[in-house]
């Protein structure tokens, strides 16, 4: 592929194919009208390409307000190309030109982008995750099945000292991950110092005792320069890996991070509503999460099954697997990354997560589905593996747990969700 090309969902007063060579324009060469510098030449050097058009239906209302109007509003799919030389290899660029101006047009009453598709070498450019889910099991000291974790909760409020002990209750448990939530990073309650500390100071211990590792993500989400200062922090503690709340630092902030890491990089998606609760405006998680793993991240959320937030099941499987799926292109790199299932996520929604993905490479993040056991912690988590067991043998999870108590116990406690994928 010597093109990037971009599929998108929209809808127009204008008609879809009028309304397509108005973005192929807006995205390129043109403006609202022909520049006396445009030359055919030109045009023919850098101008976007309409590659097709498919027409998917009407209405008489439109889907967003519009300053365009029209007797009806029609819907269709259409896929848009630029030459690769339009963008170079910069991601912020080519996120300026699949998701710029457009999205702002007049001749549009819905936009949304489906997907991007990417020329060899710009992939190959990018760093890409450094760890993913090989390097993270390696980092775990040669982890099998599912990644077991959950977060701290409250999400603020805690000193580092609390923090510290809820760590303690759950390293005890044997529990494999804990991450910060995306709210704390360094306020002044809780300074990332003074957390780290504590809690490197928990993990040291029980790497001691046991011979293994628990990963602790610290929320390290900051300006560029504060978020290299706290690399160097957790490197000199011994840290395994960061959380960095993508949205809110940009690409160059996740790529500046993965340039100078030595840990594994968590990819919360904190702000991810904005671009995909609406079906007619904002970016699908197929083309997003494709930004995040070129800029080097190494876990991305993708939410969970019967979760607490708006996404249906369905999202929830193609986000996961859109995560897993390696770029397409000959000699491009892979360049998978880890999928971390959570929200409201108990022992019922173990197996239909490793179903949908057909492997074992995803972290399965749950808070009161560890916490709340009636048996502590400690039986939380042990449900939570054998919930993972029953699924790699490919037997009901009901069945499994009449002959192991704590995965019973959590089936009894937690309500049955309804999962449809």
């Amino acid at each position: 592929m010597t093109r990037i090309t971009a599929v998108y969902d929209i809808e127009s007063p204008s008609g879809v194919a009028h309304a397509a060579a108005v973005m192929a324009g807006e995205q390129s060469t043109g403006t609202f009208v022909r520049l006396a510098a445009e030359t055919d030449a030109l045009r023919e050097r850098s101008a976007a390409r309409i590659e097709a058009i498919e027409i998917t239906g009407e209405s008489p209302r439109p889907a967003l307000p519009s300053r365009r109007e029209g007797p009806r509003y029609e819907r269709g799919r259409v896929t848009v190309s630029w030459p690769a030389e339009n963008v170079g290899l910069s991601l912020p660029t080519l996120l300026s030109t699949v998701a710029g101006n457009l999205f702002e047009l007049a001749e549009l009453s819905a936009i949304r982008l489906l997907d991007i598709g990417l020329p060899t070498a710009l992939i190959a450019a990018c760093p890409g995750p450094q760890f993913g889910a090989a390097g993270t099991r390696r980092m775990l000291g040669g982890h099998d099945g599912p990644v077991i974790g959950t977060i701290i909760k409250p999400s603020v409020g805690l000193d580092a000292a609390g923090t510290a002990a809820l760590v303690q209750t759950l390293v005890d448990a044997d529990i494999d991950f804990i991450k910060d939530d995306e709210l704390q990073a360094n306020g002044t309650y809780c300074p990332l110092a003074d957390r780290v500390e504590a809690v490197t100071a928990v993990l040291d211990r029980h790497a001691d005792r046991t011979g293994r590792r628990v990963m602790y993500a610290f929320n390290i989400t900051d300006e560029i320069e504060q978020m290299w200062r706290n690399l160097e922090l957790l490197e000199a503690n011994n840290a395994t890996c960061a959380v960095v709340c993508i949205n809110a630092v940009g690409l160059p902030g996740v790529r500046a991070v993965r340039d100078r890491s030595s840990v594994v990089i968590h990819g919360h998606r904190a702000g991810w509503g904005l671009y995909s609760r609406s079906p007619d405006i904002g970016i699908s998680y197929v083309a997003w999460q494709k930004l995040w793993r070129l800029a080097g991240a190494d876990h991305l959320h993708v939410n969970g099954l019967a979760n607490k937030f708006t996404e249906s099941d369905a999202v929830v499987r193609e986000a996961a697997l859109a995560v897993q799926t390696p770029f397409a292109g000959d000699g491009a790199p892979a360049y998978t990354a880890m999928p971390v299932i959570s929200s409201g996520q108990t022992a019922w929604q173990v197996a239909p997560s490793r179903h949908l993905l057909g492997n074992d490479d995803f972290i399965f993040c749950a808070g009161g589905g560890i916490m709340s056991h009636p048996g502590g912690p400690g039986a939380g988590v042990i449900a939570l593996r054998q919930a993972a067991e029953a699924a790699r043998q490919d037997i009901a999870v009901e069945d499994f747990a009449r002959s192991h108590g704590e995965l019973k116990a959590a089936l009894e406690t937690f309500r049955k969700p309804s999962i449809v994928v």
